[in-house]
C-alpha cells in the first residue's frame, strides 16, 4: 500500500519536528562544551524554514481535503 500526498505531508512534518529538535539538542550539547555553534545554528535556520513549509503544506493538503466532496460510488443518472 503506498502512501497517500496527505500521509506523506504529515510524515514530512513529524519528521522536520524531530530534526529540529535534535539540531536544537545539538546546539545545547556544543554550547556546554564551549565549541562553536555557528554552523549548527545556521542549518536550524534551514530546518526551521523547511519545517514552515512542511507545515503550510500540511495545511493546503488538509483544507483541499476538506473541500473534496466524498466519491459515491455507482452510476450518475
Amino acid at each position: 500500500m503506498s502512501e497517500t500526498e496527505l500521509e506523506m505531508v504529515r510524515r514530512h512534518v513529524k519528521d522536520g519536528a524531530m530534526h529540529v529538535a535534535e539540531q536544537r539538542a545539538l546546539i545545547a550539547r556544543l554550547r556546554q562544551r564551549g565549541l562553536p555553534t555557528e554552523e549548527a545554528e545556521s542549518l536550524l535556520v534551514t530546518f526551521e524554514d523547511v519545517q514552515l513549509q512542511h507545515e503550510d503544506h500540511l495545511a493546503r493538503a488538509e483544507a483541499s481535503e476538506r473541500e473534496e466532496p466524498a466519491w459515491e460510488g455507482g452510476a450518475s443518472s
